[in-house]
């Protein structure tokens, strides 16, 4: 608050979206609430994994909000983007004040007593959700935008690689100069939305795409196949190597015709191949559906393992 904010804007670090915050901040100013979250809908099925909520369909005042619930209430749900007043500071001290008259005045049994002892959380733990959401709703104090572009949570290191290609695929409406493009004569051939780091050198006979990311001075060499991947800085591709839904981590290297691979399915403990960092596979090692934890040497294939 050093600078007198006139509003404050909160995300969700795990969320992926287009994060319309201008139009977001402009409503917020135009519903004059403390708070504005944004919102989207979902299918009733997968609703209940999210904090579903009821808003007024002419004003957009949030009218209820529950966390994670047991029974449906609303294929619409919060997002974790928000923007605040700093009004919000007072509601939080509000809470805490609530709960320390409530302590003051309540005898403590002794199973609370000993409840409060071993707890975890400190004392001055506020919950967005449970603590300001759910009280302030209904009372014209926080409203709802709804946002009809894409959302997601990164609950997998998988979803990463599926919201890579939401992001490319937003780059190519939003600022198609950052996608790549190739003719395979004098650079490689590239299919559908790829970045490329400028730092990066991709041998002409490679072919790239589509769902690729390319960072920091990153070497791709002749013949080499990428297809729906993440490859981190200082990665080196050999020649004739395959890399398909996979994350490769920094400063990890790829052998000749070695062949790196996931089944694509984001959600699932093994569905992408994952390599930390420094990993080194082989001359035509295959790494199929596995995590190779960070500095390990892969000099056999492997099919769906954790390497350790």
């Amino acid at each position: 608050m050093e600078e007198n904010p006139s509003h404050i804007i909160l995300l969700n670090c795990d969320v992926c979206c287009s994060f319309p915050l201008p139009d977001l901040l402009e409503a917020h100013k135009r519903y004059g609430g403390m708070g504005t979250m944004l919102v989207i809908k979902v299918s009733a099925e997968s609703a209940h994994q999210f904090g579903e909520l009821i808003a007024d369909p002419n004003t957009k005042e949030l009218l209820h909000y529950t966390e994670k619930p047991e029974t449906f209430v609303s294929d619409l749900i919060n997002c974790g983007v928000y923007v605040f007043t700093p009004d919000i500071f007072t509601a939080i001290q509000g809470v805490l004040t609530h709960r320390e008259d409530r302590a003051n005045i309540r005898q403590v049994s002794s199973f609370e007593a000993f409840q409060s002892a071993t707890r975890t959380l400190p004392v001055d733990f506020v919950r967005l959700d449970q603590d300001i959401l759910s009280p302030l709703a209904g009372k014209k104090q926080l409203y709802t935008y709804e946002t009809m572009d894409f959302w997601e949570q990164i609950k997998t290191p998988g979803m990463s690689l599926k919201c890579s290609s939401l992001y490319l695929a937003l780059f190519k409406i939003t600022s198609p100069q950052l996608l790549a493009s190739g003719n395979g004569i004098t650079s490689a051939t590239i299919a559908g939305d790829v970045y490329i780091h400028p730092s990066a050198k991709v041998h002409p006979t490679a072919k790239i795409g589509p769902n690729v990311s390319i960072s920091a001075n990153v070497r791709v060499g002749a013949g080499v196949r990428l297809i729906s991947c993440i490859v981190l800085d200082d990665v080196e591709i050999k020649e004739n190597a395959v890399v398909l839904n996979s994350i490769i981590g920094w400063k990890s290297s790829l052998g000749r015709w070695a062949r790196v691979q996931g089944n694509g399915d984001y959600n699932a403990k093994l569905g992408i191949t994952i390599l930390g960092e420094a990993v080194t596979v082989e001359d035509e090692v295959v790494v199929i559906n596995s995590i190779v934890l960070p500095n390990k040497v892969l000099n056999v294939s492997v099919q769906e393992e954790i390497i350790l």
